[in-house]
């Protein structure tokens, strides 16, 4: 079966529209398999979603609708399939429509894949003035006249989604491919967490189970997802099969069960860091991103599965993204404040010397002093919205994989850079690997460290000496990631449009990674050795 979507405009918001909708093998339709009628009006905003059941396993099909006279443009999709030799995914997310054209979008359009995968940010609910939209003027993307302000509403949160669903490049996306997806913070508000978030101010934006529920309600009309049940519009983590395979295990590590995000902020004291309170409040064992239920039921999956490999698609990174502590704190400085000269060549200077020491700590070298190895064994997290503010879940989780001998492939999004990383639990041990991709085109940390692109990819390189995890970074170009499965082996490349700023663009082989992953070297490192 298949999720089928389209949204009818109407000249009178009181109607009640009827649509027509077929789904054939052939894009001529000639050979319809299955066809209806349906009803829609103001109250689901006139978008139209089938569940088509009864299809057969592992087919393509076109499938188009008629409302009127009007036909839709056609759109293609496909069954799982019961048994595959290989399968591929396209993966993306954050895309921001006032921050760049949706050059990753049509990209993705034109690939072979069997579905896309969307990890969350489909839209963001900034308005005019707020995050990325300095340029939007410029390119012709500003926000509707009726929708420019932040929304909160579910009339403002339908509207931004009708905004985004008119763009061209997003729209073959749609048609071209079926899509996977799941929610992560934006299509709410930025930072979310159960029962809050950074971005909502309840003196003046109101409840925010109000909001929540108004933007998850236009969230399951305006996206191609089936809800678990009628009353049930939070529960969204569920399973899909390609073959014995690839099970695919999608996540909410965002709205469903997520308590609130530490702040280093919280924790400044007159002499410092308060690290005592700090490392307390990390290690509570009640702070989750799963819950009980969703993380019980994923270890039943896994547990189930014969598949050869299993993916986790989900948000935030998994992996462990520890930087010296000193290294931090540059960090943070340069991203709230202006980038003079000076402050560069401070920065270019701790990043040589950190990366100077821990290159001779590889190598075993034993002049290093104490206060040497201090200053790159003292790591600390930079992201605490990432899994790296909830490591005692993440544990737990590494010790069911453990316990499973599973092997795992993470797939995250989020961060609006490109990562891959080995992941291991607190003792070393290999328990899988993670790829994340770019974004489509909000900011990456080209934006947040205001510095020169040169020094920036400095800081690639950088960073992966530096974190133990990481074999692979891209931290200024927006793209999404193609992996590919096969028994013998997992192939990810990373691909980069050159720019989102301007209508003509070229796809940047000169920063295209590729990552070849062979199950028989799990359970160690697989990517160090591959990158």
């Amino acid at each position: 079966q298949v999720i089928i979507w389209t949204r009818v405009t109407p000249t009178d918001s009181s109607a009640r529209l009827e649509v027509l909708w077929e789904v054939a093998k052939d894009a001529g339709f000639k050979h319809i398999t299955a066809t209806g009628k349906v009803l829609t009006t103001a109250a689901q905003d006139f978008t139209v979603k089938v569940d088509v059941t009864g299809l057969a396993a592992g087919q393509v099909y076109f499938y188009r609708f008629k409302s009127a006279s009007k036909y839709s443009i056609t759109g293609q999709t496909k069954t799982l399939a019961t048994q595959v030799q290989s399968v591929q995914f396209a993966v993306c997310s954050c895309s921001n429509y006032p921050a760049g054209y949706f050059h990753v979008y049509k990209e993705m359009a034109k690939q072979d894949v069997d579905v896309v995968i969307n990890l969350g940010d489909y839209i963001y609910e900034y308005g005019m003035g707020g995050y990325a939209t300095e340029e939007a003027v410029a390119m012709g993307r500003t926000l509707a006249d009726d929708n420019n302000a932040e929304i909160i509403r579910l009339d403002d949160y339908r509207k931004r989604y009708a905004l985004y669903r008119l763009d061209q490049d997003l729209q073959v996306a749609h048609q071209r491919h079926p899509f996977i997806v799941v929610w992560d913070d934006h299509e709410l508000a930025n930072d979310t967490w159960k029962d809050g978030a950074e971005n909502h101010q309840p003196d003046t934006e109101g409840d925010f189970l109000e909001r929540k529920l108004a933007a998850l309600a236009a969230y399951f009309e305006w996206m191609p997802i089936r809800p678990l049940s009628e009353k049930d519009h939070l529960n969204i983590y569920r399973q899909f099969n390609f073959g014995n395979l690839v099970q695919l295990n999608m996540l909410d590590t965002r709205i469903l069960a997520r308590s609130k995000q530490l702040d280093y902020a919280d924790y400044l004291t007159a002499s410092g860091l308060d690290a005592v309170r700090f490392t307390t409040d990390m290690q509570d064992p009640n702070r989750t991103l799963l819950g009980l239920n969703q993380r019980a039921w994923l270890t039943q999956q896994l547990a189930s599965s014969k598949a050869t490999w299993q993916v986790l698609g989900q948000q935030v990174l998994m992996s462990k993204m520890l930087v010296p502590a000193e290294m931090l704190q540059v960090l943070s400085a340069i991203s709230s404040g202006a980038v003079t000269p000076e402050v560069l060549a401070q920065v270019n200077q701790l990043i040589k010397e950190l990366v100077e020491i821990k290159l001779r700590y590889l190598n075993h070298d034993p002049s290093l002093t104490v206060e040497q190895l201090s200053r790159i064994k003292t790591v600390v997290p930079y992201n605490l919205d990432a899994w790296d503010g909830y490591a005692v879940e993440r544990e737990t989780l590494y010790g069911t994989l453990q316990y499973l001998n599973k092997k795992v492939v993470v797939l995250a999004g989020d961060t609006h850079n490109a990562w891959a990383s080995d992941l291991h639990d607190l003792t070393g041990q290999f328990v899988g690997v993670e790829l994340a991709t770019s974004s489509v085109s909000s900011p990456g940390m080209e934006k947040y460290l205001s510095i020169p692109i040169q020094q920036l990819q400095e800081f690639e390189s950088a960073f992966t000496t530096l974190i133990d995890e990481l074999s692979y970074c891209n931290l200024n170009q927006r793209g999404y990631l193609k992996v590919h499965f096969t028994a013998e082996q997992v192939q990810a490349d990373w691909i980069f449009v050159d720019s989102i700023k301007h209508k003509e663009y070229i796809v940047d082989e000169t920063r295209s990674h590729q990552v070849i992953l062979d199950p028989t070297l799990f359970p160690i490192s697989a990517l160090k050795q591959t990158a």
